[in-house]
């Protein structure tokens, strides 16, 4: 019994994974997104168009800012920032900021991870907002700020038809006024493909670890105040 239970609860996420990404279990299983991400020239994607940024540079930014929202990756699990982030969250609400949280279904490593580290940090579940709600208001939104997550911000999903992530339903971060996005590197995600959203004129790249990165930006919005 124990084993059915677990074996139908493994197939339900992997049926929800693949919906997320618009593929079929075969093409998950046994595609080569992997290896067609690793032919892609990062250096054409990147070079001189990439834009570092400080915390002071973007608390600047934050004074302006009346909706922000903030999209949680891997990263931000790998780095345990949630309650970093809260903290980041409360102090924007505290000035008058509207703060959302928009997650991807498959951010993280399964569905509904993203949620579980929010919803341990108190983050109430009226400010997390699935894809189908986040992105229409991205166009509305002053900062967007990205941390951690990659493959799911990926704009190649939605232009390149030669991609190999082509289709997968993405957060459409890159209609926000302005991206920052926290991250240790320009490394790929898990599909091995560049980002061109890290390129845009619109985003601004946040180098470091994502806690540090986020208490340091915490910092800087009190100081500026």
């Amino acid at each position: 019994v124990t084993g059915s239970l677990v074996g139908a609860s493994g197939l339900i996420l992997t049926q929800i994974m693949c919906k997320a990404m618009n593929r079929s279990l075969t093409n998950v299983l046994f595609g080569v997104m992997a290896e067609a991400g690793e032919a892609m020239d990062q250096d054409e994607v990147y070079e001189g168009k990439i834009k570092s940024t400080s915390a002071e540079e973007v608390a600047m930014v934050l004074e302006t800012a009346q909706r922000v929202v903030i999209v949680p990756g891997f990263g931000l699990a790998m780095a345990q920032a949630q309650h970093a982030v809260r903290d980041l969250a409360d102090t924007l609400e505290n000035r008058g900021v509207e703060v959302a949280y928009a997650i991807h279904p498959v951010a993280g490593r399964m569905p509904g991870h993203m949620n579980v580290l929010l919803a341990e940090a108190e983050v109430s579940y009226e400010q997390m907002k699935t894809m189908e709600q986040a992105n229409p208001t991205f166009d509305k939104t002053d900062v967007a700020i990205v941390i951690g997550a990659n493959d799911v911000t990926n704009p190649m999903a939605r232009e390149d038809k030669g991609s190999p992530i082509y289709g997968m339903p993405i957060l459409d971060v890159d209609k926000a006024k302005t991206v920052v996005v926290v991250k240790r590197s320009l490394s790929p995600g898990f599909a091995g493909l560049p980002n061109p959203l890290f390129a845009k004129d619109n985003t601004l790249m946040l180098f470091g670890d994502g806690k540090k990165a986020i208490m340091d930006l915490t910092t800087a919005v009190n100081e500026a105040a």
